[in-house]
């Protein structure tokens, strides 16, 4: 397996599906694709808490033994990658339907007490992340608050606005935020630094 580098990669979706997203940057066919193999899915994995780090060296050694898994569930993962903006714009569903149901049949419902189950997503370590990505999709379609769903401007990053009054503009005001009001800035200086005609 290669290093799981993500150096550069910013994680500011808000939402595991979101986060996935972003991971080509800037978002569109000439970004930059950070998961480029199996060990920076399961170090994307581990930093958006899809998994702990428990979880995250059973999926090691699960795909240590079958290395052929390890790609399959990196493919997976960009199918559902591919299928975010369709399902957020409504299509697709029966393909995200297609994969959570395969998600499902690898889960679990585990007794939490007082009479209450808890569904453990993933029970399979080989195919944990595209079974968790699968169903963090469809929690997102389901539950999120789509007037708070949001692109940046400027680099194209999916992210959900939980600010107090939904104003938030930007994927990070540290990256993309500082960039437009920097830009805006200097044309401002450049447009008073104009002679003005008579």
């Amino acid at each position: 397996m290669g290093t799981g580098d993500l150096d550069g990669l910013r994680i500011v979706g808000g939402h595991p599906a979101l986060d996935l997203a972003n991971t080509v940057a800037p978002r569109g066919p000439d970004g930059t694709d950070y998961l480029t193999d199996p060990a920076a899915l399961l170090t994307w994995a581990k930093l958006v808490g899809l998994l702990s780090g428990d979880e995250a060296a059973e999926v090691a050694e699960a795909w240590a033994a079958a290395p052929v898994s390890a790609e399959t569930a990196r493919r997976d993962t960009l199918t559902l990658r591919a299928l975010i903006d369709p399902v957020l714009d409504g299509r697709d569903l029966d393909a995200l339907t297609w994969r959570w149901t395969e998600a499902i049949a690898r889960s679990a419902l585990h007794p939490a007490g007082e009479g209450r189950a808890v569904l453990h997503v993933g029970t399979e370590a080989a195919h944990r992340i595209p079974d968790r990505l699968a169903d963090a999709l469809v929690d997102l379609v389901r539950h999120a608050d789509r007037s708070r769903l949001r692109a940046c401007p400027r680099c194209g990053f999916l992210f959900l606005d939980r600010s107090r009054n939904a104003s938030r503009r930007w994927c990070s005001m540290d990256d993309c935020g500082t960039a437009v009001k920097s830009s805006r800035l200097t044309e401002r200086r450049r447009n008073a630094a104009r002679p003005t005609s008579i």
